[in-house]
């Protein structure tokens, strides 16, 4: 990771995601007081991120970018209105939704290109809660998060639904597959304010 993943900068990284989707549903705004230098610093470099937003342990949505290509601050506010709003398998936020969502933002590392040749190398190669794996094969592109595999555990259930999300048949394989992978490291509100300052690793 190009940045210091701190408890400093996932609080940061919350804030700015919350107060994002506060302003973009209408609702009164305030001004975040300055962070800490090295975070300020921080959020002023280039960085991607994902931003995942729960009620109750459910998904309500989930928006982000796999390759940092504008301020990290700036990705994840950007990042926390599409999740709120414009993510394709859910009904936008409300207001009266907001108070019992919670926002969990995770920060990728660059993807790395996984040298594969079959769906068996695949296997083989994947890292069961480690890898987050980015699956292309010519138009259709899907990723999942290393937080996927508390879901799917197995690396050949992983990769079919992986394929899935993509558009394509659970086990489809081509010569012409790519996989990628990042790490991440995720911070959750929940975490932050029981001052457990919990920080996963992955």
């Amino acid at each position: 990771m190009s940045h210091p993943a701190t408890p400093e900068l996932g609080r940061a990284l919350l804030r700015l995601a919350r107060a994002a989707i506060e302003r973009a549903l209408g609702m009164p705004g305030h001004a975040l007081p300055p962070f800490p230098e090295a975070v300020e610093a921080a959020l002023d470099a280039p960085g991607a991120t994902f931003v995942t937003l729960t009620q109750r342990g459910a998904l309500r949505g989930c928006i982000g970018s796999l390759v940092a290509h504008r301020r990290l601050r700036e990705d994840v506010q950007a990042n926390a209105v599409a999740a709120a709003l414009e993510d394709p398998r859910f009904a936008p936020l409300s207001v009266d939704e907001l108070p019992r969502t919670e926002v969990e933002v995770s920060l990728l590392s660059p993807p790395q290109p996984i040298p594969v040749h079959s769906r068996a190398e695949a296997l083989r190669a994947l890292r069961p809660g480690v890898d987050g794996v980015i699956f292309s094969w010519g138009p259709y592109r899907s990723t999942f998060l290393p937080q996927v595999w508390e879901q799917l555990s197995e690396p050949e259930v992983f990769l079919q639904h992986l394929v899935a999300k993509a558009g394509l048949p659970p086990d489809f394989w081509d010569t012409g597959v790519r996989l990628q992978r990042y790490t991440v490291e995720k911070w959750r509100e929940s975490d932050v304010e029981s001052g457990s300052e919990k920080r996963t690793d992955v």
